[in-house]
């Protein structure tokens, strides 16, 4: 797997647990920790859909309430900003005296070393969403874009994130001059991924947009004054789009580790289930759509 590109982390991000009961609560976590938590606590962004928000409207919301259940604990959240520094200041951060805020963050690339990463549980991809109707109807999949005529494909705003494989993948394409660029971490605090398909698109000053894919289709879906067509992308040399998503807990806590796997393995289906109620694209290995 090639290295994560630490902007695409956060683009993602930001646009992502049995021998026994009896046996597992005794020892979930670290050596040195030798009781079993009194809640779930996760590590969340307080304003992030469709990933979390504080209102618990969000998969990992649903996620954490899945498991959470599954243990027979009560759920809480510890919310910080997921913009810099978001797994030291969240899933590491421990003053002297005092235990850690929170124990998994539930929504992390596979790989990515600030955490011990769980094994995945869903790959999506970064899509194109434009509106039905308004001429982009011949768009099938990512190829078609660069098949329109070059007279019309020059007139195109598509909106995507800097530093990310939307933009990359259009200057590849020689449509750079096409793309309106956002920044993928903005000082604004009102600012959040799915806005470039819930307002600019939906508003008409872009006629296309790229984003995460669980953000290109859980924003698409919300828009209700027109049907917005959502494209997964796939991979092609130079250009990877698509992303196997895991779980993530602190290193040196193995057991607390395989209880999250075996969490995963043991409720694929429902978490799949939940990931489908968001709309969010699927993709196997190959970047071909799970149906």
């Amino acid at each position: 797997m090639p290295a994560l590109n630490p902007a695409i982390v956060r683009a993602t991000l930001r646009g992502c647990l049995f021998v026994a009961a009896s046996a597992l609560a005794g020892g979930a976590f670290a050596d040195d920790q030798s009781q079993m938590p009194s809640a779930f606590r996760y590590c969340i962004d307080p304003s992030n859909l469709p990933f979390s928000n504080t209102q618990g409207e969000g998969i990992e919301n649903k996620i954490a309430e899945l498991f959470g259940a599954k243990l027979g604990l009560k759920t809480e959240y510890y919310a910080f900003p997921q913009r810099m520094n978001f797994i030291r200041n969240s899933l590491r951060f421990k003053l002297p005296g005092e235990d850690y805020k929170c124990d998994v963050v539930l929504g992390v690339p596979k790989g990515f070393d600030q955490v011990s990463s769980t094994k995945a549980y869903y790959r999506s991809t970064y899509a194109l969403v434009y509106p039905k109707g308004k001429g982009l109807d011949s768009i099938k999949d990512g190829d078609d874009l660069f098949k329109l005529p070059a007279a019309q494909r020059r007139k195109l705003h598509i909106a995507v994130y800097d530093k990310s494989p939307a933009s990359t993948w259009l200057a590849k394409h020689g449509m750079e001059d096409q793309a309106k660029v956002y920044p993928i971490l903005s000082p604004n605090p009102e600012q959040y991924p799915g806005e470039i398909i819930e307002k600019d698109l939906a508003g008409g000053s872009v006629d296309a947009a790229i984003a995460w894919g669980p953000v290109a289709g859980f924003y698409s879906k919300r828009v209700k004054s027109e049907e917005l067509v959502v494209i997964p992308l796939k991979s092609e040399p130079g250009v990877r789009f698509d992303y196997e998503m895991a779980m993530g807990v602190r290193y040196g806590e193995p057991q607390w580790k395989a209880t999250i796997e075996k969490l995963i393995a043991d409720n694929q289906v429902a978490l799949t289930g939940i990931l489908r109620d968001y709309n969010v694209p699927l993709v196997d290995e190959h970047g071909d759509v799970v149906r």
